[in-house]
């Protein structure tokens, strides 16, 4: 099959909406997605009517608005086109209204205290600017329309709407600083997004053996295997047949819904996997990120697979990440990322480059926050994920022109890209980059864009690039006002380049982030260090944070409150499932399987010490004590947790709840874990109740 024949197939795009709409109708329904003009209720029904058609025509037999509420993964209420006309007559209808408007139930959603259980009514509003699209599973074809989800006052009760606030904003401020430099072809600037996915495929009949797998999506317990990813054999290896089968279903059900999923390859954990797209602007890549994960998980059971998003699924190996490539974009094309080839004579790259600096600086624990979940503690500051102190890479070649700058008030050089040979004459020499890369680093440029390499990979992309948006469009605010008054703008530029790199410079950092060296120097430096997630939620309602937000009209007081409560509910949640899970599994299976093989060594012990030596029979006698002793250790940590989980329950502030959850009821966690681990390399293989790392990681 021709790719580009069936690419986007599956989708309302422009092309569909070119063949399809009457030439006024595309013209005004294109001019509300570029330039944002209210769409006209006629306009809406003959989209409506000739959406409806195009689904209908591929066996559509309902829709359903699509959104986002801050559970974190999508929601949907299928209505059948079905309508009844005279004399019983069935009709096949949808309304412009039905296009643009539903109605779910508001209270059912986490809103933070925004809805109360009597305050239902919150509504769907169609975004015209993410194409519709066809889902096709076993329920048949579903027309999925993308909505926003607001309450009934109004308050945004999804990931999608401040992240549209987000994208305005920062189209706004941006456009303004460039009509500053002289550009006013610029009407403006988009956010473009590339959210490279990690994830683990294993067998789904050994995850259906996992307790802990199905409920928390992370293995609670499990002994380190023989072998883990230390071989580095695994990272770019061949990839096996059956994975390779997965990923082509996956490609092609992505591209007939557009997605432009371009790289795939083995990561570095036994088990792991990534996916990379090409660029998107931000609101669609963040629904197509979503899709990529539903259709991963969707496609990995029809292959007998199951497919882990946590981002840390095994203790003792790589967990997963989405790294978040953002870069801006002028409607001339432009990529205002983009150094050039003499970046020390580009003001107006250095000038964007200082706004994300400072941004960073300023909004550092905000960055935190939008990165993290409960499952992303286990791993930030692991060797395969940055830490969980924010600072920004920038390169060798920009701190050198930034240098220069500061020094003498202009930069007369850039460090130039040096030809790399590999000491073979039939192989071509190649261009260097100007930079190496920094792979410990939480936000770094890349040559073209900012990778954020935080953000978790369950997460929505919404919140990381919600606040890079609005933190961004903050500064850049800032900098058009100071530089709307300059009587020499060309100095002026120079000046606030400098000024602003003299004063955040602190958050620039291009040495190894997960040394001993730079806790202590970030300390110096004070930068945060908020290790937990719960550290990171306090700075949503922060009094710059709640300022900043209101000022770019993101998001209000009341809505960042919100969603504070929802992150304390959702950390409290999240860890008591676990924890009342591991209560379960080491109840129901760990420790009647140890008990089990304790019974079989006294047995043995009883039935043949006539025979054993006094030597034999004392190592028989120590394999007992061994296990027993750590089946004492089990029942105490069990009683600690059940007891720390019951007291848990009681506490009725959200907040201190979640604070008791991590520092009592995750150690009880660890304490209960540990013993269970080594009675696993005791127990005889045969009594041990579920599938064992390697088992899970090494036999796909």
């Amino acid at each position: 099959m021709d790719l580009t024949q069936y690419f986007g197939s599956n989708t309302f795009n422009d092309t569909v909406m070119r063949e399809r709409l009457p030439l006024a109708v595309y013209k005004a329904l294109k001019k509300t997605i570029e330039n944002g003009e209210e769409l006209d209720s006629e306009i809406a029904d003959t989209v409506a009517n000739a959406m409806k058609q195009w689904a209908l025509e591929r066996g559509a037999t309902h829709f359903t608005h699509w959104f986002q509420p801050m559970t974190g993964v999508t929601a949907e209420k299928h209505d059948s086109f079905l309508a009844v006309g005279e004399k019983g007559r069935v009709l096949m209808e949808f309304s412009g209204k039905e296009l643009i408007k539903g109605e779910p139930d508001a209270s059912s959603f986490p809103s933070g205290g925004l809805r109360g259980t009597f305050e239902a009514r919150g509504y769907t509003v169609w975004d015209c600017t993410s194409p519709a699209f066809l889902r096709e599973d076993a329920s048949g074809v579903t027309l999925c329309i993308p909505t926003a989800f607001c309450s009934y006052t109004g308050e945004a009760l999804d990931k999608k709407t401040p992240l549209l606030r987000s994208m305005e904003a920062i189209d706004k401020q941006a456009t303004r600083l460039l009509h500053l430099f002289g550009k006013k072809d610029v009407k403006h600037v988009e956010v473009c997004v590339g959210a490279e996915q990690e994830y683990f495929l294993i067998d789904r009949e050994k995850y259906l053996k996992r307790d802990d797998l199905i409920f928390t999506g992370r293995t609670l317990f499990g002994a380190k295997p023989p072998k883990g990813q230390e071989m580095d054999d695994h990272y770019f290896g061949t990839i096996k047949e059956r994975v390779s089968l997965f990923m082509h279903e996956l490609n092609e059900e992505l591209w007939k819904l557009g997605i432009h999923a371009k790289t795939q390859h083995n990561e570095a954990a036994p088990a792991q996997h990534e996916l990379a797209p090409i660029f998107s602007t931000v609101n669609i890549e963040t629904d197509h990120n979503q899709l990529v994960m539903e259709c991963m998980k969707k496609i990995a059971a029809r292959h007998g697979l199951a497919c882990l998003l946590h981002e840390k699924p095994f203790a003792g190996v790589n967990g997963s990440g989405k790294h978040n490539n953002w870069s801006l974009v002028t409607d001339q094309g432009e990529n205002l990322m983009k150094p050039g080839k003499k970046p020390h004579e580009n003001m107006q790259f250095l000038l964007f480059l200082a706004a994300v600096i400072k941004a960073t600086d300023e909004h550092a624990q905000l960055i935190r926050m939008s990165a993290s979940c409960p499952g992303n503690d286990q791993r930030l500051g692991g060797a395969e994920a940055p830490p969980s102190i924010v600072s920004i890479f920038i390169g060798e070649q920009l701190e050198d022109i930034l240098a220069q700058l500061i020094k003498s008030g202009k930069a007369t050089s850039s460090i130039e890209r040096e030809k790399l040979t590999f000491g073979v004459s039939y192989i071509p020499y190649i261009k260097k980059d100007a930079n190496d890369r920094n792979r410990t680093s939480p936000f770094a440029f890349t040559g073209n864009k900012f990778e954020l390499r935080m953000v978790g990979s369950s997460m929505s992309i919404a919140d990381a690039n919600t606040v890079l948006n609005s933190i961004v469009a903050d500064t850049l605010a800032e900098f058009a006002t100071e530089l709307e008054k300059a009587k020499d703008f060309d100095s002026a530029v120079v000046s606030l380049i400098c000024k602003t790199i003299n004063e955040h410079k602190r958050v620039i950092f291009d040495g190894n982030g997960y040394s001993k060296e730079w806790l202590e120097e970030a300390a110096r430096r004070g930068l945060p260090n908020k290790e937990s997630y719960v550290d990171a939620i306090e700075c949503l309602t922060y009094t710059d944070t709640i300022n900043m937000f209101e000022r770019q009209g993101v998001l209000s007081k009341a809505e960042l409150e919100a969603r504070a409560e929802i992150s304390y509910e959702l950390y409290s949640k999240t860890i008591n499932i676990e924890a009342r899970t591991m209560i379960e599994m080491a109840s129901r299976k760990f420790i009647p399987a140890a008990v089990k093989h304790a019974k079989l060594i006294a047995d043995t012990i009883n039935a043949v010490t006539a025979a054993l030596d006094e030597t034999e029979a004392d190592n028989t006698r120590e394999m007992l004590g061994e296990c027993l002793e750590l089946l004492g250790d089990a029942r105490r940590a069990l009683k600690r947790l059940n007891d720390n989980v019951n007291t848990a329950a009681r506490i009725t502030d959200e907040q201190e709840k979640a604070h008791y959850f991590r520092d009592y009821v995750v150690r009880a966690m660890r304490d209960l874990r540990e013993p269970i681990d080594s009675l696993e390399l005791l127990v005889d293989a045969d009594l041990w109740p579920v599938p064992t790392y390697g088992e899970m990681i090494f036999e796909v």
